[in-house]
């Protein structure tokens, strides 16, 4: 049982964040950014990318100061203790936003994975190589958390080094015509615009906060992971951006969008190209699942331990594992696969966590002498996650209306529902 204990360190904790961000992340959005940016949609993931910053220090200060491994739910109770049924809706809200990028990566995964596999490129096929790669890998987080901490380290530093190795290769072949000078006709308001829709690609960050009770030295540790992980991915996703447009035509790159990275590296490099993104494409995605089960299903049982999620959910193995949110997580996730919609899902993604980043943002800035916070700091990042939502809903209703309402109603009915359940309890306890 000790051995299970403390034992992430901050190669461990830095690999469990990016798994989380890395995954289906650069190989969905690219295609998104490209259609909305034209050849300066690296500048618009830049922008994410200090944007994902803003995000990053208000988890990092109060991981600090509470040192709690709830992060967004746990983080919101302490700041404002009166208001905990609010407490409970954000943290459904993070769950559910949890499970529609592990749907994400499910879905990338078994796209990549059946460009080569014939007998998988129809929908039953498709929405098996998800239900094999999620149920492979929760089995893995339900057995132990060392080997998990150390498959992930596998995981996300050989697809980092794929994922450079693809960069690499695409900024020698490609054209820099294509990516220079940039599209006149793009204006800032697109860049902005990409950086909000994308910023779901740098979801993740916060996952090692998740792992705070069984990290090593975390008061240290989980920040460094978090900050280092976020400038890895934004790094690494400007890196490939970049190559992606010097190599293939915008239109290819939009047109395919779906697998955009594959379509832009086929277009030059042939078969040997699209073999190499398809390696980084699967490392990328089962990293990704790999570490969003591990974080998210811990959120899942902190909440269902102060009785805002079924008591089921508070089922742990091995001291910390929480078996029973893992398969909800685990069959969740594969119901959404089963519909698809990848635009709706990013946004979605996009939106759920800007809002509850801004939220936590608020909660710094209200306890920002607790914190030790920089009061400037924390307000500048309140401002910029709200202009963020404030882009990202504009954007919805300008381009899809009827995205904007479904979106809207799936977060006003999980609030409900969240809060329902919330009354009842304490009605049930009273």
């Amino acid at each position: 049982m000790a051995t299970e204990v403390r034992a992430l360190g901050v190669v461990e904790l830095t690999a469990i964040s990016l798994g989380g961000m890395i995954g289906g992340g650069i190989f969905s959005i690219l295609g998104l950014a490209a259609q909305e940016a034209g050849n300066a949609a690296p500048v618009g993931i830049a922008i994410g990318a200090v944007l994902a910053f803003f995000a990053a220090y208000p988890y990092v200060q109060l991981a600090r100061c509470f040192q709690e491994e709830g992060a967004t739910y746990s983080f919101f109770k302490r700041a404002f203790p009166t208001a905990r049924r609010l407490a409970a809706a954000i943290g459904w809200l993070v769950v559910f936003g949890y499970i529609c990028t592990l749907a994400l990566y499910a879905y990338t995964f078994a796209s990549y994975a059946a460009s080569i596999l014939p007998w998988a490129q129809g929908a039953a096929g498709h929405l098996g190589l998800a239900c094999v790669i999620v149920a492979s890998l929760t089995a893995l987080n339900l057995i132990s958390v060392r080997w998990t901490g150390k498959l992930e380290d596998l995981f996300v530093y050989a697809k980092l080094v794929a994922l450079v190795m693809v960069g690499a290769v695409l900024l020698l072949q490609g054209e820099p015509a294509r990516a220079w000078p940039l599209d006149r006709s793009t204006t800032w308001l697109d860049l902005v615009d990409v950086a909000a829709l994308t910023f779901v690609a740098f979801e993740g960050f916060q996952l090692a906060i998740h792992a705070f009770e069984e990290a090593d030295d975390p008061v240290r540790n989980v920040p460094r992971a978090i900050y280092l992980s976020v400038a890895i991915a934004g790094s690494i996703y400007v890196l490939i951006a970049v190559g992606a447009i010097m190599t293939a035509p915008l239109d290819v790159i939009v047109r395919d969008k779906e697998f955009a990275l594959a379509a832009a590296a086929s277009a030059t490099l042939g078969s040997g190209g699209h073999a190499l993104v398809l390696v980084g494409a699967l490392l990328a995605t089962g990293s990704a699942i790999t570490g969003t089960l591990f974080g998210a299903s811990r959120l899942m049982a902190v909440i269902a331990d102060d009785g805002y999620l079924p008591s089921l959910l508070r089922r742990r193995i091995h001291g910390h594992t929480p078996s029973a949110a893992l398969v909800v997580m685990a069959v969740a996730a594969l119901a959404i696969v089963a519909t698809g919609g990848l635009e709706l899902i990013v946004e979605f993604g996009s939106l759920t966590f800007i809002l509850v980043s801004l939220v936590i943002a608020v909660a710094n800035l209200k306890v920002c002498g607790e914190a030790r916070s920089s009061r400037a700091l924390s307000l500048t990042c309140v401002l910029a996650l709200s202009a963020a939502a404030v882009m990202l809903l504009r954007f919805q209703a300008t381009h899809d209306p009827t995205r904007l309402i479904t979106t809207s109603v799936a977060m006003v009915t999980l609030l409900g529902l969240a809060l329902a359940f919330a009354s009842w309890r304490a009605r049930a306890d009273a």
